[in-house]
């Protein structure tokens, strides 16, 4: 019987930082930033703010637990100094299930849900890579910049 695998958890002081922005006043929020991103802080937009501040926390938080990172990029080093170009895609950290990405198109805007199995939906249907999504959407293989 195979152990299931850890479930990856957002670490609770990171959800306590976050559901307590919308209380902090703008003094309080600057504060925050200033500490966060070494900065002063480019607008006196609180919304904006407080959406860069609480997916700054998650990548600080994530980054503690992550602790196969390390290891995971020492292999991809490995991999590119012994054949002078990386293996295929990195399977090591695959997009989380439910992930939404979403593109702007000539005026249309697209989304993708990423589901088990490193599948994707779009427009109801299943796909196996983003790059069929993409020639669905703009003829080519890429999305572009």
């Amino acid at each position: 019987m195979n152990p299931k695998p850890a479930r990856f958890v957002t670490p609770p002081s990171v959800v306590v930082q976050i559901t307590q922005l919308p209380d902090l006043d703008m003094q309080e929020i600057k504060a925050l930033w200033k500490r966060l991103f070494v900065v002063d802080t480019p607008t006196h937009n609180q919304p904006f703010m407080e959406r860069r501040i609480t997916y700054q926390l998650q990548l600080i938080g994530f980054r503690k637990v992550n602790i196969n990172l390390l290891e995971s990029n020492q292999r991809r080093i490995e991999t590119l100094v012994r054949n002078g170009r990386l293996n295929q895609r990195n399977q090591d950290h695959p997009l989380p299930v439910a992930t939404i990405l979403t593109r702007v198109y000539q005026e249309m805007e697209h989304s993708v849900v990423v589901e088990l199995d490193r599948q994707f939906a779009y427009q109801g249907r299943r796909y196996g890579s983003l790059s069929v999504i993409a020639r669905e959407i703009n003829g080519t293989r890429w999305s572009g910049p």
